[in-house]
């Protein structure tokens, strides 16, 4: 019996050894070309669509849409140098709900940061930190992710609307 169980653990080590993958690197990310959907969005939204320009190669674009159903919604997320997240919303949708949704429930705080020659309200709090510009024409702005708040500053100083 005791031989038995040798020879099942030696066996349950082989097979965790050799056939279970073990390697705790994030997959690597894709980037994506999202110049064709930001021409749609451009074309189709009700406001003027905002996208980074001058951004380093080393930020990558990794996801990119537009829901003209869902609020003329716009989305950009890009994979930072140092492998954080950072985004870029847009939509015509109630301010209040579309900035608790876009920051995964951040919160306005008093702070407020001159970015651009605009005026960024600072979010903290949920899941994303976040800077929220809402003067926008017609529409509300957010720039949220895990990134941290220079990486933030730096997508929001890059966005241009064309």
């Amino acid at each position: 019996m005791i031989l038995s169980l040798v020879v099942i653990a030696i066996v349950g080590l082989v097979v965790y050894f050799i056939a279970i993958p073990h390697d705790d690197h994030a997959p690597e990310l894709k980037r994506v070309d999202y110049r064709v959907e930001l021409i749609t969005a451009r074309r189709a939204a009700s406001y003027p669509v905002a996208a980074p320009e001058g951004l380093p190669s080393t930020w990558k674009a990794t996801s990119v849409r537009f829901q003209g159903e869902k609020s003329d919604r716009w989305h950009l997320g890009f994979q930072t140098p140092d492998g954080q997240y950072v985004q870029v919303e847009q939509s015509t949708q109630k301010p209040a709900d579309f900035i608790d949704q876009a920051s995964q429930g951040a919160s306005a705080t008093e702070r407020t940061e001159e970015i651009g020659g605009r005026t960024w309200t600072r979010y903290s709090g949920g899941r994303y930190d976040a800077l929220v510009l809402k003067d926008t024409p017609g529409s509300t702005t957010v720039v949220a992710g895990t990134g941290s708040p220079e990486e933030l500053r730096t997508m929001a100083a890059a966005l241009k609307t064309g």
